[in-house]
């Protein structure tokens, strides 16, 4: 039984809540990667995709030199744990479509992330099941559409709370 540990990228590329859309293209281009751990200090408060960029910025018409990721980041993020078991976290995945988790130690600070491409490389006797979850992870769901609550203007809120309720 692999840990996430075993296989996880450790201390990935932070960028912070204050840092514009362009900070982050940057990284992703430099990094060659999809997804940016935002951190307050050694706290991780979300991720920030290159769809994020995309669709709660650049389609919405905001200037990426000064909007900050704080306005289109995922603020809630499922996590894994060190300790966690692959095959666990892998269904967890699956099971939320996504290709790659943030690992928090046991005070929830960021200490790597987890991937598809990780597990794929590094458990090659588990290719079933990562070739299964992937599929899963692809399969497509219904568009995020929702605004950040920051993008929203307060007639929206209002319009977003009455349709909860009703």
């Amino acid at each position: 039984m692999a840990t996430v540990e075993d296989v996880m990228t450790r201390s990935p590329r932070t960028m912070t809540p204050q840092d514009t859309l362009v900070d982050a293209a940057k990284v992703m281009d430099e990094l060659n990667i999809g997804v940016v751990p935002v951190c307050d200090g050694d706290r991780l408060c979300g991720v920030v995709t290159d769809r994020d960029i995309v669709v709660r910025g650049l389609a919405r018409d905001v200037d990426p030199r000064t909007c900050k990721l704080s306005d289109v980041m995922s603020g809630h993020v499922r996590t894994a744990r060190q300790d966690d078991d692959v095959d666990e976290v892998l269904v967890e995945m699956a099971n939320a479509q996504v290709r790659r988790m943030p690992v928090v130690d046991g005070q929830d600070r960021l200490v790597g992330i987890l991937s598809i491409g990780d597990i794929a490389a590094k458990s090659p006797e588990d290719e079933g099941d990562v070739g299964t979850s992937l599929g899963d992870i692809s399969s497509p769901a219904e568009p995020d559409r929702s605004e950040p609550q920051s993008m929203q203007v307060p007639s929206q809120k209002a319009s977003q709370k009455q349709k909860q309720k009703g």
